[in-house]
């Protein structure tokens, strides 16, 4: 399983470019699963639903499941939030998984960078960043930098870096 990153500061525009590329990848016939990483307290399920009082009542895991798809939520009950790697050792393998956030994790990643945001580069200082696409020319970069709004050119780098272009 091929292992590629979407990273950048919070308002940059990740969910929105995976949200545009995961189409394009599949439509390649790769097969594309997603890890998010979240910097606040989530929650998928809703107060009054059965898996709910589950998780309230003090599980640790609770699954819930349909004709339609399947969930597992587990709750760290106070034990430490584990790593991406931690994580993906849970994924059904698929050709590639793209993984939102974690942006300072060792994995290799494509930075999503407006200078409007007000925030710096992460390509300065992080050699896994492989590429940047960014609504701005960054003279500086020393990695290529595709435009933001070109996914089609993002979706070819990311399958070609990952080796899956010719499938």
């Amino acid at each position: 399983m091929r292992i590629f990153g979407i990273a950048g500061w919070s308002g940059s525009g990740k969910t929105t470019l995976m949200t545009g590329l995961i189409p394009l990848i599949v439509r390649a016939g790769v097969t594309v699963s997603t890890v998010k990483h979240a910097h606040h307290a989530f929650d998928v399920d809703k107060p009054g639903k059965d898996s709910y009082r589950h998780r309230e009542a003090g599980a640790t895991e609770v699954m819930i499941s349909s004709a339609a798809r399947w969930a597992l939520m587990h709750e760290h009950r106070g034990a430490p939030e584990p790593t991406l790697s931690d994580l993906i050792r849970n994924m059904t393998p698929v050709d590639l998984l793209l993984v939102e956030g974690f942006k300072h994790e060792g994995h290799e990643k494509l930075e999503v960078y407006r200078p409007s945001v007000g925030k710096p580069p992460l390509y300065r200082e992080d050699s896994k960043v492989v590429a940047v696409a960014s609504d701005a020319a960054l003279a500086d970069a020393t990695v290529p930098v595709l435009p933001i709004d070109d996914l089609d050119a993002i979706a070819r780098f990311i399958l070609t870096h990952c080796g899956l272009a010719a499938r």
